[in-house]
């Protein structure tokens, strides 16, 4: 290209995955079955996630408007408040509930991630959008359509996350949030193509926030609120297209110098294993027994199965060798002091040596009155951790998409445990049949552990009838979640 040419200023046509976004949200028709039955499994799932970081006060914290005061008489629910917000803070404070303890589902592939996370703005916005409809004498929609949106959503964040490692550019993947919100937003709120292409741009304008909160030595609890962030950002692109003049950026991506490939991308454009359809939600993984960093989902459970042969031995242990899959090794291996929840959470070293003492790994666990066990930093300074190729290849493989991992622990005494392997974990596709009713009675349990008894019983009432459930107004199904007068 001549220096003429980059410096035209005549618009080009939209860059093609743009428009690609823009036509699966507004066109595609969700026909399978199987997308649909896991969507209804995801959204109590990530409910149950939002009612169990309720107990923590510094996710608490997070939950309210962005000035004291502002709240909106009518907006958007915030489960387990009395909170009424605009959208886009709502989206915030409901991403930040389901994303705050790890313990949502999960993609893995170059690029890592938690597609419930797009719920903070499907729900807000169909919340809102709802009440909305009602008072101009409209109909509110119902938790169908909330499955429809967030399969969208889930396919379009775990398609651009299967060829494309943000992560490698230094960038976290709540960017692939932003976008996935971004694009289903605008066309929830009854955007056109143009419209839905311009928010899109104006998504990737945005850019990628660094990883740097999600590793040492600076772990901090923003990555419990950075897809609320994104959630929050993309409730605002939406309306920002939806309800001005503002112009689209058709070569965001692709413009020379200023273009999210040569700027941010190493001038590379994406890749695409596959077109949009509903693979990423049929295939999606869930946290079920371990709120724990999904690359050592399986290296809590080989723990958790040694746990009998070394609870009366930890004394005696010489040493620990991890094997794990690349993206394992070069996330969550972590030596030295941990400074807090965060840190903890990303250790793998961590998340075996709590279930080799104590047999189970529950999200107190990471607290600081667990961690200050002498034995758990002692147990740390023993391990090992390594890439074992063969776990790499199988993680990357389309047709597994495992995790794997294994634990094997050696004693002063020269004995040695079995070398546990396990390739997937519970929460894995191939695991549905056994991970479903763990999943179910996660969230019964979170509901109540929270909510008052009644509600509590009435939400779980609906979600146990599939019919009833898809047919329930989000206004409704939004209420049960809100805190009442003498709660």
């Amino acid at each position: 290209m001549s220096h003429a040419d980059t410096r035209s200023a005549a618009r080009p046509a939209p860059d093609q995955p743009l428009v690609d976004v823009a036509d699966y949200v507004l066109d595609y028709r969700i026909e399978s079955q199987e997308a649909w039955d896991t969507a209804r499994y995801m959204l109590m799932d990530a409910l149950g996630c939002a009612m169990l970081a309720m107990k923590f006060p510094q996710c608490v914290k997070h939950l309210a408007p962005v000035v004291p005061g502002a709240t909106l008489k009518g907006g958007a629910r915030v489960p387990g408040t009395a909170l009424e917000l605009d959208p886009a803070q709502a989206a915030f404070c409901i991403g930040t509930q389901i994303r705050w303890l790890d313990f949502n589902d999960t993609w893995l592939a170059a690029e890592w991630g938690h597609p419930s996370d797009n719920l903070g703005t499907v729900l807000a916005v169909a919340d809102w959008l709802s009440r909305s409809n009602v008072r101009n004498g409209g109909k509110p929609l119902v938790l169908r359509d909330v499955l429809h949106w967030a399969i969208k959503a889930h396919e379009i964040q775990g398609c651009y996350a299967l060829k494309n490692s943000f992560n490698r550019a230094g960038m976290d993947h709540v960017i692939l949030v932003r976008l996935a919100s971004t694009a289903v937003a605008t066309a929830m709120l009854g955007g056109n193509r143009e419209q839905v292409v311009t928010a899109v741009s104006n998504s990737w304008i945005d850019n990628g926030s660094l990883r740097t909160y999600r590793h040492a030595p600076n772990t901090g609890p923003r990555k419990s609120w950075a897809a609320g962030d994104a959630c929050r950002r993309a409730v605002i692109h939406a309306l920002n297209a939806i309800t001005t003049d503002e112009p689209g950026y058709p070569s965001a991506l692709s413009a020379k110098t200023w273009g999210f490939y040569d700027v941010a991308f190493g001038g590379k454009a994406f890749e695409f294993e596959r077109p949009f359809g509903s693979y990423v939600m049929e295939n999606v993984l869930f946290k079920i027994s371990f709120p724990a960093e999904f690359h050592a989902q399986t290296a809590v459970e080989c723990a958790m199965k040694l746990h009998p042969e070394v609870k009366d031995r930890i004394e005696g242990i010489e040493r620990i060798e991890i094997e794990t899959q690349e993206a394992g090794a070069r996330i969550i291996d972590k030596t030295g002091p941990l400074a807090n929840y965060a840190d903890r959470d990303h250790c793998i070293q961590y998340m075996v040596a709590v279930p080799l003492i104590f047999g189970r790994l529950t999200a107190d666990d990471y607290t600081d009155a667990i961690a200050a066990d002498p034995r758990i930093d002692a147990l740390r300074a023993k391990m090992s951790v390594r890439e074992n190729p063969q776990f790499t290849k199988d993680y990357f493989d389309p047709g597994k998409r495992y995790i794997g991992n294994s634990v094997q622990v050696f004693f002063k005494d020269s004995l040695r445990t079995e070398k546990v392997s396990i390739d997937f974990p519970i929460g894995h596709r191939r695991r549905r049949a056994e991970g479903i009713p763990v999943l179910l009675d996660k969230f019964r349990k979170a509901l109540a552990g929270y909510l008052p008894q009644v509600q509590a019983h009435e939400i779980v009432e609906i979600c146990e009838q599939t019919g009833r459930m898809l047919d329930t107004p989000v206004p409704a199904f939004m209420d049960l979640f809100a805190m009442r007068a003498g709660s």
